[in-house]
């Protein structure tokens, strides 16, 4: 099951509470306060992990705590620290958090805030961020001792752990988007351009989740290629399947419109090109913005077609989109295709961004 979108909560431990105890021994009458630490409360992080591609799991265990720190005691023994827990999402998932708080915090510190902020972008693998930090131990008596009160009876409660209601939403990492109307032959191309596997059948909406796949090129150049469902018009009003899984397309370096050429849609291949172009923009001038490059797919099926192949060609040569003529059945035109995808990919990479650093959690909701 691809689950791309979960709400879990997690809770870092409470710090233990320090210890009010004396020293009581034959011969030494005044022994004096011993009373140790708690013991800090376990963190919760969470860890980009290539060998995690779904949050399937995070939807039925939606809950995570660390272990609280535990209690000092006497002999000025400090209590064990409690267990960070570390939860691995998959490469390319937003953290959106929100901190819970209760009645009683909320009414000396204000409402919880009512809006999810972003607090981390795990886009490489290893990658790992603080989430919930655990509370701080409490002191013990032993550190209240003083020339005057040689006998304290003070100790403190430790300090409860930061509590955030998480928004997970994954983004595939894919340098390429493959974008076209149902059974355009997005699947049929990138079974053939690499090792990826998805359904093939001749019904739309075969594709129900996106499918990623390799491309393997000479010189050892690779790239990741992502095929989503397929669009329709009004998809970016929720009309079909397409808009849910656009977000997908979001980190590519190049999208590829893939155009039914074959007459047996039914549809114009120049207003199929037309409305691609239109949801993208719809959903986001972003995503519309990115290199372009138009293939005419299932060629070996062209027939009496022709003239609308030309006129799909001209129509890109107006919107200045690279223009190819392909059958992922018979693999001609693949070669080209690719190529021409590497060559934004390859800029694209050249063009490095600065790394921001993930905020620590306390940043945007100061704790109370």
């Amino acid at each position: 099951m691809f689950v791309d979108e979960v709400e879990i909560e997690v809770a870092a431990g409470d710090g233990g509470r320090g210890a009010m105890s004396f020293r009581r021994e034959k011969f030494i009458p005044r022994g004096g306060p011993d009373g140790g630490d708690g013991g800090n409360g376990g963190s919760v992080y969470l860890v980009a992990s290539p060998h995690v591609n779904t949050l399937v799991n995070y939807r039925f265990h939606p809950k995570h705590a660390a272990r609280r720190g535990g209690h000092g005691s006497g002999a000025n023994r400090t209590g064990a620290a409690g267990a960070d827990i570390e939860l691995d999402v998959p490469i390319g998932t937003l953290v959106y958090a929100k901190r819970v708080i209760d009645e009683a915090q909320a009414a000396e510190f204000g409402d919880e805030p009512e809006d999810f902020e972003i607090v981390a972008d795990l886009s490489e693998a290893g990658q790992r961020a603080l989430i919930a930090r655990g509370g701080k131990g409490g002191l013990g008596n032993a550190h209240f001792a003083t020339s005057t009160n040689r006998a304290p009876r003070k100790w403190q409660p430790g300090l409860p752990g930061e509590v955030f209601t998480l928004r997970l939403h994954l983004k595939l990492l894919a340098d390429v988007g493959l974008v076209g109307y149902p059974n355009a032959g997005k699947s049929t191309l990138i079974s053939r351009i690499s090792a990826a596997k998805p359904k093939i059948a001749d019904y739309p909406f075969t594709t129900l989740t996106p499918n990623l796949g390799v491309v393997t090129l000479s010189d050892e150049r690779s790239f990741v290629v992502a095929d989503v469902p397929g669009l329709i018009e009004g998809a970016h009003d929720g009309h079909g399947l397409g808009d849910k899984f656009l977000k997908h397309l979001d980190r590519t370096k190049v999208l590829i419109f893939l155009v039914d050429v074959s007459g047996m849609s039914g549809r114009d291949p120049v207003a199929d090109l037309d409305v691609l172009r239109r949801e993208l923009a719809l959903f986001s001038q972003d995503l519309a913005s990115k290199p372009q490059l138009v293939a005419a797919t299932k060629m070996d099926a062209v027939t009496d077609a022709a003239e609308q192949v030309g006129a799909l060609e001209a129509r890109a040569r107006v919107l200045k989109l690279p223009f190819f003529r392909i059958s992922s059945v018979a693999g001609t035109g693949l070669d080209a295709l690719v190529e021409a995808a590497w060559s934004h990919i390859s800029a694209a990479r050249v063009i490095t961004e600065p790394r921001t650093r993930n905020p620590e959690p306390g940043t945007l909701n100061p704790a109370p």
